[in-house]
C-alpha cells in the first residue's frame, strides 16, 4: 500500500496509462490524480491543515478504497454495490466521461470516505470529535472545488448547449449531486460509523446499506445520453 500521497499519485498514473483512453474508470482515475496531486501541494503549504499527518494518512488509506475496487474491476471480482454502477457502465456508449467522473467520486466520497475516516481514526488513535480532524476534513473541500466545480460547470455550460436534448436526462442528474453536500454526508456517516464501531453486527449493517444506496445514487448518474 502507498505510503504518501506522492506514491498514490504515481499508482493512479500508472492506473491512466494502463487503461484505455475512453475507459470510464481511466476517466475518474484521472480527476482523482490531479486532485490527490494538489492535496500533496496543500500538505507543503502553511496552515493549510492543523494535522498534515492525519491528512496524509488519510489520503492514504482513502486512496486504497479505489485500488482495491479497481484491482477488482480489473480481475473480473465482485466490487462494492457502490462501484458496481460505474464499473457496469465503465464502456457502455452514450455516457459522457464527466458521468464517469462523478460516478466515481459519488462510490469514493459517499461510501469510501466515510470508513477511510473511521479507519484512519482507529490507526492513529484519533477520533471524529477531535477539533483537527474536522477541521482539517473540511479543508480537503477547498482543494476538491478548484478540480471539481469546474468540470462540472463546463459540462452544463458547454456539452449540453452541444449534445442538445438527448443530453438532458444526464444534465438534470448531473446539476442535482454537489460536492459539497456529498462530502457533508461523507462526514455525517463517519461519526455515525464511529459511534457503532464497537457494535459489529450493526456498523456492517449499516456499511452494507450505505454502499446500497450509493450504488442507486450511481445508476442515477450514469443515464445514457443516447450520444
Amino acid at each position: 500500500m502507498p505510503s504518501a500521497v506522492h506514491d498514490v499519485a504515481v499508482r493512479m498514473r500508472a492506473i491512466e496509462a494502463r487503461l484505455p483512453e475512453r475507459d470510464g474508470l481511466r476517466a475518474f482515475t484521472h480527476v482523482y490524480r490531479v486532485v490527490t496531486e494538489q492535496v500533496g501541494d496543500a500538505l507543503t503549504g502553511a496552515d493549510t491543515f492543523a494535522d498534515p499527518a492525519f491528512v496524509e494518512r488519510l489520503d492514504v488509506v482513502f486512496a486504497d478504497r479505489f485500488f482495491a475496487a479497481e484491482q477488482a474491476a480489473a480481475a473480473g471480482a465482485d466490487v462494492s454495490p457502490a462501484w458496481a454502477p460505474l464499473v457496469e457502465a465503465r464502456r457502455r456508449p452514450g455516457v459522457l466521461a464527466v458521468q464517469h467522473v462523478l460516478a466515481g467520486m459519488n462510490a469514493h466520497i459517499n461510501h469510501d470516505l466515510a470508513l477511510a475516516v473511521v479507519q484512519t481514526c482507529t490507526e492513529t488513535g484519533r477520533s471524529v470529535q477531535d477539533a483537527d480532524v474536522a477541521s482539517d476534513f473540511q479543508a480537503v473541500n477547498t482543494v476538491l472545488a478548484r478540480v471539481v466545480r469546474p468540470i462540472r460547470q463546463a459540462f452544463l455550460s458547454q456539452a449540453v448547449v452541444r449534445a442538445g436534448a438527448p443530453a438532458s436526462p444526464a444534465a438534470d442528474a448531473i446539476s442535482l449531486w454537489s460536492i459539497d453536500k456529498a462530502r457533508d454526508a461523507a462526514w455525517a456517516s463517519a461519526v455515525t460509523l464511529w459511534h457503532v464501531r464497537a457494535i459489529p453486527a450493526v456498523a456492517d449493517q449499516m456499511q452494507q446499506a450505505l454502499a446500497r444506496i450509493v450504488g442507486l445514487v450511481g445508476r442515477g448518474l450514469l443515464v445514457p445520453t443516447g450520444g
